[in-house]
């Protein structure tokens, strides 16, 4: 099961990443252009957003099956101090955790935008953010 998963997590990782950087270039270029917030804009952000939370729910569940956590809970003492245990213990999950929560405002923040360009800004903002937070938590 744990490599199911962990095999599964790393693969819509990629597809996370791509949709990502096309909402961020959507979003800069329709912010910086006064484009039209379209139907397309619109998908990309669900698609996104969706992914994200696909992703949050298979790292949960990998975090309950996972031989480096099970560890890392039941050692912390000796765990928090080994920086491999900490990552994936702690640090990736609580930065990923927060990496959800910005997407999931940014998108509900954007969603009830009125104007298109405060649209992109707000996808812009909230989830260059929350990419930044991604990357930095991405194992090496």
């Amino acid at each position: 099961m744990y490599t199911i998963l962990l095999s599964i997590h790393s693969i819509v990782r990629w597809f996370i990443l791509v949709a990502f950087v096309c909402a961020l270039i959507r979003a800069f270029y329709g912010w910086s252009l006064k484009k039209k917030f379209g139907k397309a804009d619109e998908k990309l952000l669900l698609v996104t957003t969706v992914l994200a939370h696909l992703q949050l729910l298979v790292g949960v569940w990998l975090y309950f099956v996972s031989p480096i956590v099970q560890f890392f809970i039941h050692n912390f003492h000796v765990a928090v101090k080994q920086k491999e245990f900490r990552f994936f213990g702690m640090e990736h999950s609580l930065t990923m955790l927060l990496a959800i929560v910005l997407i999931s405002i940014g998108a509900t923040i954007a969603r009830r935008k009125q104007a298109d360009t405060n649209k992109f800004k707000t996808i812009a903002i909230w989830y260059s953010i929350a990419l930044i937070l991604i990357l930095s938590a991405i194992p090496r």
